[in-house]
């Protein structure tokens, strides 16, 4: 088995998401790691693994940033959760392909800041568009981009 694990931040991951992530993981060998903090189906496998972590704020991220090391890879949503393991030297995608890396997570927790002020003083934000086709296939897209590179 790789040492390079993928981490999955799975409580808000699209199944999708999930079912690209399980074939890799046995494509490739991988330790596929889906933390969360309700109990998840995933296929039998040696190399695909749930960890159900006690209900709470951010017990699931902190689990996933005290375990993640430099190497590895999370699919997760959460900018701050991302921007504290890509300082560890661990390869951030969201669940929709985009690449977080140190220059643009500053952005994405900038943002997020500025949008949680502004919903705090009543403004209505909307929310993130509807998952679609496009967004499974630009993640597919980058994992493969990363697994390639692995196999260098």
């Amino acid at each position: 088995m790789n040492k390079v694990k993928i981490w999955v931040d799975a409580d808000a991951c699209p199944r999708v998401i999930k079912d690209i992530l399980y074939r890799a993981a046995e494509r490739m060998a991988m330790e596929l790691l889906l933390i969360a903090n309700q109990p998840l189906q995933v296929p039998r496998s040696a190399y695909i693994r749930a960890i159900q972590v006690p209900a709470g704020f951010d017990v699931a991220d902190n689990y996933i940033a005290a375990h993640a090391v430099s190497g590895d890879l999370l699919v997760s949503a959460d900018i701050p959760l991302a921007a504290e393991v890509i300082g560890k030297g661990v390869t951030v995608l969201s669940p929709r392909g985009e690449h977080y890396d140190e220059v643009n997570i500053r952005e994405r927790l900038s943002m997020r800041d500025f949008m949680t002020e502004l919903r705090s003083s009543g403004v209505e934000t909307g929310g993130q568009a509807v998952f679609n086709q496009s967004d499974r296939q630009r993640f597919a897209n980058q994992l493969d981009r990363w697994l390639s590179h692995l196999a260098r």
